[in-house]
C-alpha cells in the first residue's frame, strides 16, 4: 500500500483533479478482455485510493504542479495491473493538461512492452469518444488535438536518445536485461514540468547489483518505511512476507488487494498445493502471486512427489517399443547417463536409466561422496566400465544392445559436451541430436517433466540413481519465468535428470516417424 506525504505547509490535495482522473476511466475506459469485455471500467478501491487519486490529486502549493514524480506499483500477477495501466496511459494522452506529450510503454522486450499498449489500442476502438479523438496506429495511439502520442519502446530495441517523454510506463520491470533503457527514458524527462515515471511490476528473482528493479524496489521499501525522504516518489506495494504462511487464505488475501474478485479461491488452493509438491515451484508461487522476492537459484522437486511417480511394471512389454533418448556423458572419471523414455498408450512414460561408472573408481567414490556407489552396482542400478577412466567403447556397445532391443528414435545430446563416442555411435547408424543446455531448449521439457510428476504420469520405476539425483537438482529461473536445471550450483551429481529432460525434449520435438535405425538393419556387434 502507499504511504502518503502530508506536508500541508508544501502541498494540497486537488479533489476535482483526483476525481477527474477517476471519472475519465470510468466513463470512457471499457474493458477488453474477459468476461467484462464491452463493459466500463469500474475501479476498485484500492485502484483510486492507493493509487489514482495520489498520482493526479498531491500538488505543491507553490506551483500547483503534480507532487508525485515517480512511481512504483509492485504488485502480484492477475490483479489487473495490465488494464490499469493502459487505463493511465490513456488518460495522460488524452486528458491530461500537458500538450505535445510523449507516452511510452516500456518493457524488457518489444511483446511484454506491447501488452499494456495493445490493451490500450483495443480500448480506444471500444470507446465512441476515444476513437473519434483518437488515430490509431500499428505501433502508435495519436491525439492529434494536443499533439500528443503513445508508442512502445523495449530493451531489445536500438535505443534512440533525444525523447522528451511526458510520461512513462514500464510493465515488469523485473525483465529489464539491464538498467539501460530505464536511465535512458528517466533523463529524458528533464525537460518536463510534471513528468510520470510509473513502473508497474511483479517481484522478481535477483537481488544482485545493477539489478535495476530491485534497485527501485529497494528504493521504494525505504520511501516507505521512512528510511529515505523522497516526497516525489510514490510506493505502492502489496506482498506477504517471507515468514507468512503460503498455505493460508489470510497470507493470499494480504498481498492480492483483487483476491475474490479478479482472483478467486479455488485458484490459489490448487497453486499453493503445487508450490507444496514441486520444491522450485513455490519460489514461482511466491514471487508471482505473493510478490516476494526470491532467488533465483532453487530447489525443484521434493521426494515424496518423485516417488509417488513408482509403480511395478513388467519391462518386457516395453521391447520393441518407440522410445527416445538423452545421454549426459560426465567427465572421463564421473558418472555418464543415458535414459531411455517411452511414451504408453494411457499418456503416461516409463523411463529407463542406464548409469555408467568406471570399475576401478566405485569404492574411492563411495567412500569420498558417501554415497552407496557399490551397491548400487551389486543391485543393478549402476554399469561399470573396465578401468579408472570411463570406457566409451563399453558404453557404445551398451548403446548399441538397447538399440537393438528398443525402438529408439533419436538420442539427444550436449553440444558442448560431445566426445568421440557421438561420433561413432552416428557412424553405426544411431539419429544423434544436439541439444542446447540454455533456457531455449531446456525450459520448455523442463516444464513439461514437472508436470508429468505432479500428474503422476512419469513411471521412473524407483531407480535410487535418479532418486537421489533428483534431490541434488537446483533450478535457474530467468526473468521470463524460463527455467533449466543449474549444474554448477546443483549440489551433487545431475546428470540423469539432464538425460532425462533432454530425452523427453527429444520426444516433444521429433518430427521423424518410423522404425529406429536398428530395426532396419539390425544389431552391430563391437
Amino acid at each position: 500500500m502507499s504511504t502518503i506525504s502530508l506536508n500541508k505547509d508544501k502541498y494540497y490535495f486537488d479533489e476535482k483533479e483526483a476525481d477527474r482522473a477517476v471519472a475519465f476511466i470510468e466513463t470512457m475506459i471499457r474493458h477488453c478482455k474477459g468476461d467484462l469485455t464491452g463493459k466500463l471500467l469500474i475501479l476498485e478501491e484500492w485502484q483510486k485510493e492507493d493509487l489514482i487519486r495520489p498520482m493526479f490529486g498531491w500538488k505543491y502549493k507553490e506551483t500547483g504542479l503534480r507532487k508525485y514524480r515517480q512511481i512504483y506499483c509492485c504488485i502480484p500477477r492477475k490483479n489487473g495491473k495490465s488494464t490499469l495501466g493502459a487505463a493511465i496511459a490513456l488518460y495522460i494522452l488524452f486528458a491530461d493538461s500537458e500538450l505535445g506529450a510523449e507516452v511510452f510503454s516500456c518493457a524488457g522486450d518489444r511483446n511484454q512492452a506491447s501488452i499494456i499498449f495493445n490493451i490500450a489500442k483495443s480500448m480506444v476502438e471500444m470507446s465512441p469518444q476515444l476513437f473519434q479523438r483518437g488515430k490509431l496506429y500499428r505501433n502508435s495511439i495519436m491525439n492529434p488535438a494536443k499533439g500528443n502520442s503513445y508508442k512502445v519502446l523495449s530493451s531489445d530495441a536500438k535505443l534512440q536518445h533525444g525523447h522528451n517523454a511526458h510520461a512513462i510506463l514500464f510493465d515488469e520491470l523485473h525483465t529489464q536485461p539491464n538498467r539501460e533503457l530505464w536511465d535512458t527514458m528517466v533523463t529524458s524527462t528533464g525537460a518536463r514540468s510534471q513528468p510520470i515515471i510509473l513502473a508497474i511490476t511483479t517481484a522478481g528473482a535477483s537481488k544482485t547489483d545493477g539489478n535495476i528493479c530491485w534497485e527501485v524496489h529497494d528504493y521504494a521499501m525505504k520511501v516507505r518505511d521512512k528510511i529515505i525522504d523522497d516526497d516525489s516518489f510514490l510506493p505502492v506495494i502489496y506482498a506477504a512476507d517471507e515468514e507468512d504462511d503460503i498455505t493460508l487464505e489470510s497470507t493470499w488475501i494480504k498481498a492480492n488487494p483483487n483476491y475474490g474478485k479478479s482472483i478467486k479461491k479455488d485458484y490459489f488452493e490448487k497453486e499453493s498445493k503445487k508450490a507444496t509438491q514441486i520444491v522450485s515451484y513455490e519460489n514461482t508461487f511466491k514471487r508471482l502471486h505473493l510478490n516476494i522476492w526470491t532467488s533465483s537459484v532453487t530447489k525443484w522437486i521434493g521426494d515424496n512427489a518423485w516417488m509417488e511417480n513408482t509403480e511395478p511394471f513388467d519391462l518386457k512389454l516395453l521391447e520393441g517399443k518407440e522410445c527416445w533418448g538423452g545421454l549426459d556423458l560426465a567427465s572421463t572419471r564421473d558418472l555418464s547417463s543415458l535414459v531411455l523414455l517411452f511414451p504408453m498408450d494411457d499418456e503416461k512414460f516409463v523411463i529407463l536409466p542406464f548409469f555408467f561408472c568406471p570399475e576401478d573408481n566405485i569404492y574411492t567414490r563411495t567412500m569420498k561422496d558417501k554415497v552407496p556407489y557399490n551397491q548400487w552396482e551389486k543391485d543393478g542400478h549402476l554399469i561399470t566400465t573396465p578401468g579408472d577412466v570411463q570406457d566409451y567403447d563399453f558404453i557404445r556397445k551398451t548403446i548399441n544392445e538397447l538399440g537393438g532391443k528398443y525402438n529408439i528414435k533419436s538420442i539427444a545430446f550436449d553440444r558442448w559436451n560431445s566426445s568421440q563416442l557421438v561420433i561413432n555411435l552416428t557412424d553405426d547408424g544411431a539419429i544423434m541430436s544436439p541439444f542446447g543446455q540454455g533456457y531455449a531448449s531446456m525450459s520448455a521439457p523442463t516444464k513439461e517433466l514437472e508436470k508429468l510428476v505432479l500428474k503422476n504420469q512419469l513411471n521412473h520405476l524407483g531407480n535410487p540413481v535418479l532418486r537421489w539425483q533428483m534431490q541434488n537438482v537446483s533450478l535457474r529461473t530467468d526473468p521470463a519465468e524460463n527455467i533449466k536445471v543449474d549444474k554448477a550450483k546443483s549440489s551433487e551429481k545431475v546428470d540423469g535428470i539432464v538425460a532425462t529432460i533432454m530425452a523427453l525434449g527429444e520426444f516433444l520435438t521429433d518430427e521423424s516417424p518410423g522404425d529406429s535405425v536398428y530395426t532396419d538393419r539390425g544389431l552391430i556387434i563391437l
